[in-house]
């Protein structure tokens, strides 16, 4: 089993820091947002003066055993078609990557389909797709434990390059499915209530999806496990394993101290089920988007996270994260490019 040395920041820095937010030539609290996210960073690394080198964003994609029950509008076969569109650039995610300066890595961690021979693609496969969660665990413990390594081992190689700042998405259809039952267990929220359309699903669609979701939970909570149950033992069980990637992912850049930039549903639930591994993580997530998938927001609420944009997006790929760079971007310029008061010759008048 992995284990993660993840300490929150040291506070010692804040009173220096809050002191020269406040003594950058504008109105005291007058940049909002950007001052308590410029506080965020320079405490996540214990510096007065920021910075963001070499941003990386990780696209994970797995396929769902869960898929076969008819829980998504979208067919199994569109994670490796979308999954090949990405290595030509014909994806949001290579656009917003583009934009805004990110080294885009494309990892297969279980995509149903022989990836292994396409330019530009990581082969990293666990397995071609995780198991039916209806029925059985999506992946053993074995598999969970070397799918997280596959998220330590991806960051660990971009902080080798210099990275300071990991943005993550996803490729899975019907991975809704898997984070609206984390949503449901580890928020204790109704599961109706966290349960959406996903890609697309209609009204019809979404009861069916509600009916297969709660007889998954039932056969879980009453066979192997009888309610007794850990944290990891919820993740294996219905997660993906891009979805457990990314957790390796976020777990090992907060162990390192990195930035980590969290998208929509998906990753937010990804962050969800870290963060009841390692509480301390959050210290160093930044939430980038509030998606459209139903629920989000209460998933967010429950972190005590505050997204930067709410765009009504729903795309995944890690493109509402990716949208909300600059927002960071400007945290990081204030701090390091606004003049002071005493630099300007201007009256400090409070």
């Amino acid at each position: 089993m992995q284990t993660f040395h993840i300490t929150p920041p040291d506070e010692t820095l804040r009173p220096l820091i809050q002191e020269k937010i406040d003594n950058l030539n504008k109105p005291k609290g007058s940049l909002g947002r950007l001052e308590t996210l410029a506080m965020q960073i320079c405490l996540a690394q214990q510096t007065l003066t920021p910075s963001l080198a070499h941003p990386c964003h990780l696209l994970l994609g797995g396929d769902h055993g869960i898929e076969r029950e008819g829980v998504s509008v979208s067919p199994r076969e569109v994670t490796w078609q979308q999954m090949i569109n990405f290595t030509r650039g014909g994806g949001g995610v290579n656009m917003f990557c583009r934009q805004h300066g990110f080294h885009l890595r494309i990892v297969d961690v279980g995509v149903d389909y022989d990836l292994s021979q396409v330019p530009g693609i990581l082969n990293r496969k666990i397995a071609p797709g995780t198991r039916n969660f209806l029925h059985e665990p999506a992946m053993t413990l074995d598999e969970y434990d070397r799918t997280l390594c596959v998220g330590i081992d991806l960051v660990n190689a971009c902080h080798a390059e210099g990275c300071q700042v990991i943005c993550l998405g996803e490729m899975g259809i019907a991975n809704t499915s898997p984070s609206s039952i984390w949503m449901h267990l580890f928020c204790h929220i109704p599961l109706d209530e966290c349960i959406g359309a996903g890609a697309g699903l209609n009204a019809a669609g979404i009861n069916h999806k509600r009916d297969i979701l709660h007889q998954a939970l039932d056969n879980f909570q009453f066979s192997i496990f009888n309610f007794q149950f850990s944290i990891e033992d919820i993740i294996r069980y219905f997660g993906g394993f891009e979805m457990v990637a990314a957790i390796g992912a976020m777990l090992r850049a907060a162990e390192l101290k990195m930035l980590i930039l969290v998208d929509g549903f998906i990753m937010t639930a990804c962050a969800l089920a870290a963060c009841q591994l390692h509480p301390a993580a959050k210290a160093y997530m930044i939430f980038g988007h509030c998606g459209d998938e139903s629920g989000h927001r209460r998933m967010l609420e429950a972190l005590g996270a505050e997204p930067l944009l709410s765009l009504g997006m729903r795309l995944g790929e890690g493109t509402g994260a990716l949208c909300a760079f600059p927002i960071v971007d400007s945290a990081v310029r204030m701090m390091n490019e606004m003049n002071n008061f005493s630099n300007a010759n201007i009256t400090k008048y409070f």
